[in-house]
């Protein structure tokens, strides 16, 4: 199990099934995953970075020729980056190992994840986010209403299972650190902590949904359908008249 497989479990279980399975590939921009991973790179390392280029040539460079200089979408992460390596602080926090595999079990269940940066001396770990708004609203269809970045992104809930999994990989508690970076064309940012209570019910919350999450991965259980993704549409049966009076609004 990892952050990111719970969390489209949560969004709808048979899609995120459908996913694993390979029956269902999401059809959306690869774009903004790129941009965060050419800023993860940046500051990983000289090497990491030169090889995401090398990589990702024709996602990049405009006719995916280097000549002709790198697309709008990576201009703006060019300063994004900018914006945190010329800033004092940031350099003084984000020292420490960069991309570190952890891995452990909660509640039985096997779980994975990759540190940003770990700094066990300090006991500290940092995790860059890149966000189109740091202070916008980020509307939940399921719980109609809007949340921060932090919340819809399912961040804090990753943070209390990297904090967990450092713990038994490495033996310490570390505090986790948020440090997010906006996509505006002026970059904002900040560098954000978590309350230990906050993590610790998140980390709860976890351990009381995950058996279902299992059971419906090993295909002991039927996966919930959400009706309203992009898989639910595409599979959907007419099985059923619904009064006019009964639409739903999300």
């Amino acid at each position: 199990m990892s952050k990111s497989v719970y969390f489209d479990f949560k969004k709808c279980e048979a899609k995120a099934l459908a996913k694993l399975n390979g029956e269902f590939e999401e059809q959306r921009s690869q774009i903004p995953l790129l941009v965060g991973n050419y800023l993860h790179s940046y500051f990983e390392s000289e090497e990491s970075h030169d090889q995401f280029l090398e990589e990702h040539q024709k996602e990049i460079y405009k006719y995916g020729n280097k000549e002709k200089g790198i697309k709008s979408d990576f201009k703006v992460a060019d300063r994004m980056i900018n914006s945190l390596a010329n800033e004092d602080s940031f350099n003084k926090v984000y020292q420490g190992e960069k991309e570190v595999i952890v891995t452990g079990e909660i509640e039985g269940i096997n779980w994975k994840g990759k540190i940003d940066c770990l700094n066990l001396d300090r006991g500290i770990f940092l995790d860059l986010k890149t966000v189109a708004d740091i202070h916008g609203k980020y509307w939940n269809e399921s719980q109609h209403q809007y949340e921060t970045f932090a919340v819809h992104g399912g961040y804090i809930l990753q943070m209390a299972i990297y904090q967990e999994l450092i713990k038994q990989t490495f033996g310490k508690v570390c505090q986790p650190f948020i440090i997010a970076v906006s996509k505006q064309d002026i970059p904002d940012k900040a560098i954000f902590s978590i309350p230990q209570s906050i993590l610790d019910s998140e980390l709860e919350s976890l351990e009381m949904n995950q058996d279902h999450i299992a059971n419906v991965i090993n295909g002991e259980e039927k996966p919930k359908r959400c009706e309203k993704c992009d898989y639910c549409r595409s599979t959907k049966e007419l099985k059923e008249i619904t009064s006019i009076m009964d639409i739903q609004i999300y």
